[in-house]
């Protein structure tokens, strides 16, 4: 299964897919790794890991529309059988979406439905909950609204905070995303609704 990834930051979950391929532990190929600016050490991860890399940045772009459209085009010329958002932090067009198919995976540090946006862990903790966790969803053309693929619960310690909450989500998240590539390469989980877009 070929897989583009998209980052905007540190890249933690990409190392661990980086990993898991590398170990033989999931049967994906990396064709690319992509950013929306420059400087970020996700793509540094991935160009030490021997990856093709791109960037496309997003404030190269006089309107958003010019930015998805370019962004959908470098992505489509990997030709990958599934996009993975992995902490990329832009939200991308209905047509995007439609382009790939359907077949854009994003990982998102709540339960979904509850605390979707930017803000999950925050949201949650200043809310009070004491269960939270992680959620892999296919994305749609809303906010954290598309169709859940997996999900895996955490208790809130009494002592935490959104960094130490975060970090302890991200280690559930690594594991849940790998768990979910993995099936999607074995064709356990089924296409999403829409699939059928031109790559």
């Amino acid at each position: 299964m070929r897989i583009v990834v998209l980052v905007s930051g540190t890249g933690s979950n990409l190392q661990a897919v980086i990993d898991a391929a590398t170990a033989g532990e999931l049967d994906v190929e990396i064709a690319a790794v992509g950013a929306d600016r420059e400087g970020t050490y996700g793509i540094e991860r991935s160009e030490e890991a021997g990856l093709e890399t791109f960037v496309v940045n997003f404030n190269s772009f006089e309107t958003r529309a010019e930015w998805d459209a370019a962004l959908a085009e470098r992505i489509a010329s990997y030709a990958p059988d599934v996009v993975v958002s992995s902490g990329f932090m832009r939200i991308v067009s209905p047509d995007f979406i439609e382009r790939f198919g359907g077949r854009y995976l994003n990982t998102h540090p709540a339960l979904l439905p509850a605390f979707p946006g930017a803000h999950g862990v925050r949201d949650a903790l200043a809310y009070g909950v004491k269960v939270t966790g992680c959620t892999v969803h296919w994305a749609d053309a809303g906010v954290d609204t598309g169709p859940i693929i997996a999900q895996e619960a955490l208790a809130v310690e009494a002592d935490d905070d959104e960094e130490s909450l975060h970090e302890r989500i991200k280690v559930v998240e690594r594991r849940l995303l790998i768990d979910v590539l993995r099936r999607l390469a074995a064709g356990e989980i089924p296409a999403p609704s829409s699939a059928g877009g031109d790559l």
